[in-house]
């Protein structure tokens, strides 16, 4: 225990923060945990503290480490929200109390409680970002150690770790978690595909070392050369990862990433110039080419990405980026934490109000909508679902749920755009308005002043947003005309 305290001490100074409130923390957590117990048979302070450890490998603040080690003394202890900020500040308090369950009495079932406490974290993201990482944090240190857990409660938190967590995770653009959880998820949710995949994996890892090592020798050469400064590192696909091709009846030979090499440069410039020489060394696999540089991801993911033909004829997916992009490719939205100075949680709120699509979409299902099973379903379709990516007149990429029209994409885009719309191009040809978009789709969308929405428009649109703005319009034009 005070190994692992020890440990946790060394990394948050390691990148500069100061530990006298980060020691009370632990005291207090260590004070008000005394006498409690895991499942495993270990004290229950192990858990905040190693959901503390995790928050210093992204290099979290201070007070989100206190956060993390105070998480469980609401809920669990006698502790106060009151005696958390008096002895801390006011932020640990909102942080402690934000992924905090909502207490049973105020409800009247079960399932009303899971609701409102589903709805609690994922709208965590409003207040303060940093609440759902500790929730994130404290998921994944649960899912290292689920198998102290009856197997109906591994599958019930392996199921809601892979269609909540870690999407969220995804959404945020922290990769590393989000891959961890899935792979713990499926372990136990598909256990004999989770240890036929690790098997396969395991060789792949062996079989690619003379190919990696060629490569990234002569690759290290050609940046020398050049003077550009640079790093190189290489992953294997994950298990999850794998799954999802492997059940589509895909041989394990077709994922064109299935290795990645990241080459790590210092300038956006020096990423484009040396795909011309690495393209002369190994060719490329020209259909998987993408400039994630100039066209992000809607996670903020940026990146060139180009499939070569390795060693033997072996496909290398080849990921070109600066080292900024590197951290947020890793971190997501965390890599703020160690990205930029200042205030951390100003930075973080106002990148995920710009930057961020999902959260636009988020702040409207929850501000019109009351009942929780409604917001839950309505985020579970529109956000959590299986999204497509389309391409707008300008290039730009919008992430929408499967079954999105041209219509919920212009609300999306502009509400004047929506209650507008007149005509449809997409990739070329006119198309109706209830035409269901798909990946990849480039779409025009053609206006005419005052055109207006139909009032039927609302059952040809996915989105809630959509159908609000449409009911809106009509309902104020009903009311102009009377």
């Amino acid at each position: 225990m005070d190994k692992d305290f020890n440990e946790l001490l060394k990394k948050v100074t390691s990148y500069g923060l100061k530990t006298d409130l980060i020691e009370k923390a632990y005291n207090l957590a260590k004070y008000y945990h005394e006498g409690q117990y895991r499942e495993s048979g270990e004290p229950y302070i192990t858990h905040p503290l190693h959901v503390a450890l995790i928050l210093s490998e992204l290099e979290a603040d201070r007070d989100t480490i206190c956060a993390g080690l105070l998480h469980d003394v609401l809920e669990d202890t006698k502790c106060t929200r009151e005696e958390i900020e008096s002895l801390f500040n006011h932020d640990v308090e909102v942080l402690v109390d934000g992924v905090t369950k909502l207490a049973k009495m105020n409800f009247t079932s079960k399932e009303a409680r899971n609701l409102a406490n589903t709805r609690k974290i994922v709208t965590s993201v409003k207040k303060d970002v940093r609440i759902i990482i500790i929730k994130l944090a404290d998921r994944l240190h649960n899912m290292r150690t689920l198998e102290y857990k009856s197997e109906l409660k591994q599958k019930e938190n392996a199921k809601e770790t892979l269609t909540l967590f870690a999407k969220i995770a995804d959404y945020i653009g922290a990769y590393y978690i989000k891959t961890e959880l899935e792979d713990l998820s499926l372990k136990y949710l598909e256990p004999d595909w989770y240890k036929k995949i690790e098997e396969e994996r395991m060789i792949i890892q062996e079989t690619c070392q003379d190919c990696i090592k060629e490569m990234m020798f002569k690759i290290s050469i050609m940046l020398n050369d050049k003077k550009i400064p640079n790093e190189l590192k290489y992953r294997i696909k994950s298990i999850y990862g794998i799954y999802k091709y492997e059940i589509k009846q895909h041989k394990i030979s077709d994922i064109h990433d299935l290795i990645a090499l990241s080459i790590i440069v210092d300038e956006i410039e020096n990423c484009y110039s040396i795909l011309y020489p690495l393209h002369k060394m190994y060719h490329p696999f020209n259909e998987h080419f993408k400039d994630y540089i100039c066209s992000p991801k809607t996670n903020m993911y940026s990146s060139l990405h180009t499939t070569v033909f390795g060693p033997d004829g072996r496909l290398v997916q080849a990921q070109i980026k600066t080292k900024g992009m590197d951290k947020i490719s890793c971190y997501g939205l965390t890599a703020y934490f160690n990205i930029k100075s200042g205030n951390t949680r100003e930075v973080m709120q106002e990148n995920l109000k710009k930057k961020f699509q999902f959260f636009k979409s988020l702040i409207d299902i929850d501000s019109n909508t009351l009942d929780n099973r409604q917001f839950i379903n309505q985020v579970e379709n529109e956000i959590l679902d299986e999204q497509i990516y389309i391409y707008t007149k300008e290039g730009n990429v919008i992430g929408m749920p499967v079954g999105s029209t041209p219509i919920d994409l212009a609300y999306r885009l502009n509400v004047k755009l929506g209650n507008n719309i007149k005509n449809v191009i997409v990739n070329d040809e006119y198309v109706p308005l209830d035409y269901k978009l798909k990946n990849n789709d480039r779409v025009k969308i053609i206006t005419e002043l005052d055109c207006g929405p139909k009032e039927e428009w609302v059952s040809k649109v996915k989105t809630s947003y959509a159908k609000r703005k449409i009911k809106e319009y009509t309902k104020e034009s009903s009311v102009v005309c009377n």
